[in-house]
């Protein structure tokens, strides 16, 4: 079932309000979460495409992570759950998710962090211009089976049911978000001290491009307000699901059996 709230296009498995919703990373779409929530049968999920990305409109404001969080509440409170979803988000998606966990614990019942961002300290919080990254123009330059072809030759132990989704994705990121300032994030540190719900952060080896280090995770565990449960898949990098998904989904799915 597909739909759109406002500017924000979505996608959910079943007509009743979903339990877990999932917020991608940047580059990628709602339509990347499909293979994960296909080995998850029975499970009531929400993907949304994030502003800029997927079939989301673009607003011509300023991106930050702020946005990202209202306009995932924008939709999570139009098809609302008692008690609230598990939200589970990847790098960019990860990071509004725990801006969200913060702010809306009306909506957020536990959540779920795939290797974020670390987040800049508060000082570097300003406005900046950014441009597209060189692998993503690159990427883009392709067609879709030349982009598929370039995913299997860097990414050979993926699951082949990864990459049509992750490369159809590149072509549909709106480029006019690179004219518009970004802000950073916030420190993951900051907002773990204000998340009250269940949380677990997975990640990878930093040696293999995890943002994530096990001592960076260490800090997250000793700032963390609530229940926190950090785990690290190891050989996995910064898409640790595509990297590792038996042992994601192992990890994923325990979580949600208790919190869902």
């Amino acid at each position: 079932m597909r739909g759109r709230t406002a500017h924000l296009a979505w996608y959910r498995t079943d007509e009743a309000a979903a339990e877990v919703a999932f917020l991608h990373g940047f580059s990628d779409s709602a339509q990347c979460w499909e293979p994960l929530i296909g080995a998850m049968p029975g499970i009531r999920a929400l993907a949304i495409d994030a502003r800029g990305h997927g079939e989301s409109g673009l607003p011509v404001e300023p991106l930050r992570y702020s946005a990202q969080r209202d306009d995932a509440a924008l939709v999570l409170s139009s098809q609302p759950r008692d008690g609230g979803v598990v939200v589970v988000g990847h790098s960019m998606g990860a990071m509004s998710a725990a801006y969200l966990a913060a702010s809306r614990p009306d909506l957020v019942r536990a959540v779920v962090l795939e290797d974020p961002p670390t987040g800049a300290p508060p000082a570097g919080q300003q406005e900046e211009s950014w441009s597209e990254p060189s692998w993503l123009a690159d990427l883009r330059a392709l067609d879709l089976p030349a982009r598929i072809a370039r995913g299997r030759s860097e990414d050979p132990h993926w699951p082949d049911d990864e990459l049509e989704p992750w490369a159809v994705s590149k072509a549909r990121l709106n480029p006019d978000l690179f004219d518009l300032p970004f802000q950073e994030a916030a420190p993951l540190t900051e907002l773990l001290a204000a998340i009250t719900c269940p949380v677990l952060l997975i990640h990878g080896d930093t040696e293999r491009g995890s943002l994530i280090s096990t001592e960076y995770a260490e800090q997250c565990a000793r700032a963390a307000a609530g229940e926190f449960r950090a785990a690290h898949i190891a050989s996995a990098g910064h898409s640790v699901r595509r990297d590792n998904r038996p042992q994601f989904l192992a990890e994923l799915t325990m979580f949600l059996d208790q919190h869902r």
